[in-house]
């Protein structure tokens, strides 16, 4: 699932002149812990359902087409209807947020986004199916890791990362072109590009980010838009660790079979 860039929100008001800075740096704080609070129960959710799924063969059944491996383990051979709809239907809630931003309420936006995260938890299932846990567990702490550091650069630094993130937003349009055609033509070597470019871009896109969401809270601080840029900013990091999570498996993950 790719990041959106939802740039709904504006930046700093006009003039960039914040009349209390000490009250505004404490807003600040709050605004990002309760960015990193949704982020990480969001993984959470995705957590349990993608383990619920894994360990119960009735849910299986639901979403996957069952079959047993030479090994004598049963595994998904394919989706079903509903499984279909479950990978695909966070897409179109993320077009929903996005187009609609600036008019959704707020126990929408926050129904769109745990239903975004309990939905994703259906794809990140195959990933417990594929690879061994333990593998899954220490890709995870990696991805954590690599994930604060490069927060907090995004988070600390001076330098004015809008550009950078133009050329990162193109990087993603051509990773998500390349993962199509090599769908049909089914190349190792694009595979291997693709994870390649895959980590460098969404290692790229948590630092711009995470920079782009203090941007936004200037311009929604004192504002009831605060919750909601929240919940947006959540969501793009979610995305960002997410993607970032899965291209990293794909060189750290040992096959169970």
């Amino acid at each position: 699932m790719a990041n959106e860039n939802f740039n709904t929100f504006g930046r700093r008001p006009a003039g960039g002149v914040i009349a209390d800075q000490a009250t505004y740096d404490v807003g600040l704080r709050a605004h990002m812990i309760r960015v990193y609070n949704y982020m990480a129960s969001g993984l959470a959710l995705s957590g349990i359902v993608a383990f619920a799924l894994f360990a119960s063969p009735a849910l299986q059944n639901i979403f996957f087409q069952m079959g047993v491996t030479p090994g004598g383990a049963v595994v998904p051979t394919g989706l079903n209807i509903l499984g279909w709809v479950a990978i695909l239907a966070p897409l179109g809630l993320l077009m929903i947020a996005s187009f609609r931003a600036a008019t959704i309420s707020l126990g929408g936006l926050q129904a769109i986004y745990w239903g975004v995260t309990a939905l994703m938890g259906v794809s990140l299932s195959l990933l417990l199916f594929r690879y061994t846990g333990a593998s899954v567990a220490r890709t995870f702490f990696v991805t954590a890791a690599a994930f604060g550091a490069l927060s907090l650069y995004g988070y600390t630094t001076k330098r004015d990362l809008s550009a950078f993130g133009k050329f990162l937003f193109m990087g993603l349009v051509g990773i998500i072109l390349a993962s199509l055609v090599n769908m049909f033509v089914h190349s190792s070597g694009v595979s291997f590009i693709v994870s390649i470019l895959g980590v460098l871009i969404f290692s790229g896109l948590i630092a711009y980010d995470t920079q782009k969401i203090k941007e936004q809270y200037s311009e929604a601080w004192g504002t009831q838009m605060a919750d909601k840029v929240a919940i947006f900013g959540a969501l793009s990091l979610y995305l960002d660790f997410v993607n970032l999570f899965q291209f990293l498996m794909s060189f750290m993950g040992q096959n169970r079979d």
